[in-house]
């Protein structure tokens, strides 16, 4: 069995602003915006980076605390990171694995005829965010770097690496980090192990995700990710001129701690 972080979405209260940040730091190009999401009252944008996608949903309407992104924001104090949202190979297997662990799904992607189907499991028996597994049942799907469904059928041509080609950790802030790793390692069927900095991390095939204390009072959520960086000066150059870079390494865009690598 593999698995492979494809793509990590934020809920944030300005989609245009998070536009200008993706586009002017990293070199993003929009590369679609599903109106499904619609049905969730919510709009989204998705940014191609290089393989992975970055996905920002924000609620439509007079009543933001109308939406389950509306509120998780508001229970988090505003933008912030939303789902992590992985591709596998097989996910009647990995159905299986999580019936048998008692985690409910809250939401079924049952596209045959796109050749996409997922389980977007529940929160509160994740913990952490929300985490999806999808898989791509159309031809090439399951390919290093193929179909996304999600993204739409023609992403590639949005694709721009001048600045980043790949996203190769995600971060999530937990009290209890130990614990919560451990979870994610039972639902995801991948094994956690200490990193260099003594964080527990479970190691997809393409990406890290880590398990950190969570310490700014904003409660258990997906709080950064790691970019690598093809023009890193650039970047952070950019993050500089907008206010955005924080120290050496990393900068605050689109509710997220961004690290770049």
């Amino acid at each position: 069995m593999w698995i492979r972080l494809r793509q990590i979405a934020v809920a944030c209260a300005d989609l245009n602003r998070v536009g200008v940040e993706l586009g002017s730091m990293f070199g993003l190009e929009a590369c679609h915006t599903d109106p499904g999401v619609g049905v969730f009252g919510l709009k989204n944008t998705l940014w191609p980076v290089g393989t992975q996608f970055i996905e920002c949903v924000t609620p439509i309407g007079d009543d933001p605390a109308s939406t389950a992104a509306g509120r998780y924001m508001a229970r988090r104090g505003g933008d912030t990171g939303y789902m992590v949202i992985c591709e596998v190979d097989d996910i009647t297997v990995r159905r299986a694995t999580v019936d048998e662990l008692g985690v409910r799904v809250a939401y079924d992607l049952d596209f045959p005829d796109e050749g996409h189907v997922g389980i977007q499991l529940h929160p509160a028996d994740t913990g952490g965010s929300f985490l999806e597994m999808d898989q791509m049942t159309m031809a090439g799907g399951g390919e290093p770097g193929g179909p996304w469904w999600p993204a739409g059928p023609a992403w590639q041509p949005f694709v721009r690496t001048e600045c980043v080609d790949a996203i190769t950790a995600a971060t999530i802030a937990s009290p209890d980090p130990m614990t919560l790793a451990m979870r994610w390692a039972e639902i995801t069927q991948v094994p956690y192990d200490l990193d260099e900095s003594n964080r527990p991390t479970l190691v997809f095939d393409n990406a890290a995700i880590r398990f950190v204390p969570e310490t700014d009072g904003r409660g258990e959520r997906l709080i950064g990710i790691d970019v690598r960086c093809t023009d890193r000066q650039a970047v952070l150059e950019a993050g500089e001129r907008l206010g955005c870079r924080n120290d050496d390494d990393t900068i605050t865009a689109a509710g997220l701690e961004i690290t770049c690598v």
